[in-house]
């Protein structure tokens, strides 16, 4: 039988590029072998697109803290991918371990439906809404799901102190509108950190949003479907800082103690896994999704975010989630990548000229 040949898409231009290649390396090793034939395609820092050759010395690095801002080049390197890396024959799906901007936001999927390659994840739109904060918020605040109140601002003329605390009281979250893994978010507390916190997000963003502070368990619930979609089992993430922080998630070991599955009542279960399907569907997202919301002490469930992309990483909690559901590793990676092609096929079908 004939390998299917799988371009693993890793590291990015994002401030979330380290994670991408643990991710990578994770999806690589589980795998079934004698099903495909992974074909390594990276991305460093500065954007530009690497072949195979390169592409193993960046995916080859350690340990996320042990890279900066390194950056790879040679003769090898391309801006863009180039026709030997995308073209036709070459990749039969592709499948991005990207997180963050330039990746998860639907600009990848987009060169990817262009060149007519089937990719594992949501499409352009569901990685688009996904990825920004703003606009992921108001439709499922306007599709009637819970979510915390929020503000959003687009510059620092308007940006005020006494404003944000008399909408959200005290403390309160401060974040980029479209990142993810915790990076440039700040949990405010005083005026002084408020100051610190809305210039280091707008490093990020140019876009930046403030998050009423929910007093509850951090409930992370895995999607995996095209229309009709399944949710896992719950888990709890238990921080020991005082937020699931970048570093609580990925350079401390013990910066958070996981719970799989979540300690909930079966009703809670009930409630977190159906908001989780819900929220994938109201933002249009497809193949796989891991939903993070919030359980009160009252038994209110709220949601907080999806994300498209999660982590793969050997701690990451879409996998794990699987597992104890049920789904193995390397039989959760045969599904994703045959709902890839399913939507792709299902996409060929339909007509292009009238």
């Amino acid at each position: 039988m004939k390998r299917i040949n799988i371009g693993i898409i890793f590291g990015g231009k994002s401030a979330e590029h380290e994670v991408s290649l643990q991710s990578a390396k994770n999806v690589v090793a589980a795998l079934d072998k004698e099903k495909y034939n992974p074909i390594l395609i990276g991305i460093d820092k500065s954007g530009k697109w690497l072949g195979s050759e390169k592409a193993q010395l960046l995916i080859e690095n350690r340990s996320p803290n042990l890279i900066q801002n390194e950056t790879i080049t040679s003769n090898e390197t391309a801006i863009l991918p180039t026709q030997e890396m995308l073209g036709a024959g070459k990749i039969d799906v592709a499948f991005p371990v990207l997180h963050g901007t330039f990746g998860e936001d639907g600009t990848v999927q987009g060169l990817l439906k262009l060149a007519g390659i089937p990719f594992v994840g949501a499409s352009v739109l569901g990685s688009a809404v996904g990825m920004d904060k703003d606009v992921m918020k108001r439709l499922l605040r306007d599709a009637g799901l819970p979510i915390a109140n929020f503000l959003v601002y687009t510059g620092l003329t308007g940006v005020n102190f006494e404003v944000v605390v008399n909408e959200l009281g005290l403390p309160f979250f401060v974040k980029p509108c479209n990142l993810g893994s915790s990076v440039g978010v700040f949990k405010v507390h005083n005026k002084q950190e408020f100051e610190t916190a809305i210039k280091g997000a707008f490093e990020y963003d140019n876009k930046i949003i403030i998050e009423e502070n929910i007093m509850g368990r951090e409930v992370e619930c895995s999607v995996l479907g095209n229309e009709n979609p399944i949710a896992s089992l719950p888990g709890e993430v238990v921080p020991q800082h005082e937020f699931y922080s970048y570093e609580a998630k990925y350079l401390d070991e013990n910066g958070a103690l996981l719970k799989i599955p979540a300690d909930l009542p079966k009703e809670t279960i009930k409630k977190v896994r159906e908001l989780a399907v819900e929220t994938y569907k109201v933002l249009c997202c497809e193949g796989m999704g891991r939903v993070d919301l919030f359980v009160k002490s009252n038994g209110e469930v709220l949601v907080n975010e999806i994300n498209t992309i999660p982590g793969f990483t050997k701690i990451s909690m879409y996998p794990k989630l699987w597992e104890k559901s049920g789904i193995s590793y390397t039989e959760l990676l045969d599904k994703l990548i045959q709902l890839a092609i399913d939507r792709f096929d299902k996409e060929q079908k339909l007509k292009t000229s009238y």
